[in-house]
């Protein structure tokens, strides 16, 4: 008996990388799994791979959002999980940021998760029952240098969760999940350059970047009747990164081997 038989999910950015992961976890646990992606065709791929369904859509786009968002919830009679994943990046320096990615970066991160919840909701509340996981990142918790505004839309990520949690309980959970450095399409600059990230890799207390599969897991942990008594929290995975003076460490580490003749 898997952990969501019977249940319905709806996975936004579900085509690739860690909202695919879910989606392949949900389904293995016996959820009927609605796959959101502005990528129509990657989402189809995956749909038919578990045997769930394709929805092309921009997360920016409220009212689309909550169209397909309804149309799932009538098709299944009923919708139990919501993941809101979907995100975008961008690496420069502050001062560079114009307004156009500024928005971007709010709109798809913060906007399209404030959309997801908005449009689901309603249709568990009047259920009873819910669970809705929002994908942040430790950079909302710790900015990254350079990634300004995606760390800002992160951390607001992180505070729209917790008032989720505040105004839908008890019938809504709604929690969060940060992951560290984890293997996806859109961190492929850790394969192209690995010279470049093996310090990175030597500052994670667990010595490795994450798979997206790592991420799937706790998602379908605080999805499940597992986390049932959980609602506002952020879970970090990052193998350990954001520890306080996780860097730091290596550089002291080799100092005492240096001084001490090791």
């Amino acid at each position: 008996m898997g952990e969501l038989d019977g249940q319905v999910a709806i996975i936004t950015g579900g085509a690739s990388g860690i909202g695919r992961a879910t989606a392949v976890r949900f389904a293995a646990e016996g959820a009927t799994v609605a796959v959101l992606d502005r990528d129509g065709d990657a989402a189809a791929l995956v749909a038919a791979e578990i045997g769930g369904s394709a929805h092309a859509v921009d997360v920016r786009d409220g009212a689309g959002i909550g169209e397909i968002v309804r149309s799932v919830a009538e098709a299944n009679g009923r919708l139990d999980v919501l993941f809101n994943n979907a995100g975008s990046g961008d690496l420069r320096p502050m001062h560079m940021v114009d307004d156009k990615l500024w928005h971007r970066l709010l709109d798809v991160n913060l906007t399209g998760t404030f959309n997801g919840i908005r449009a689901a909701v309603p249709i568990m509340l009047e259920a009873g029952r819910g669970a809705i996981v929002n994908n942040a990142s430790v950079s909302g918790l710790a900015p990254t240098r350079n990634e300004a505004a995606y760390s800002a839309a992160k951390a607001g990520v992180i505070a729209l969760t917790k008032s989720g949690a505040l105004e839908y309980g008890p019938a809504v959970r709604v929690n969060c999940v940060a992951p560290g450095h984890v293997r996806t399409p859109l961190t492929a600059a850790f394969d192209q350059f690995p010279d470049l990230f093996d310090p990175v890799k030597q500052a994670i207390p667990l010595g490795r970047v994450g798979d997206a599969d790592e991420i799937a897991e706790v998602v379908l942990f605080l999805a499940s009747k597992r986390s049932s008594y959980i609602t506002g929290q952020t879970l970090v995975v990052d193998g350990g990164i954001s520890l306080p003076q996780a860097g730091t460490d290596i550089a002291l580490a080799e100092l005492f081997k240096r001084f001490s003749g090791g």
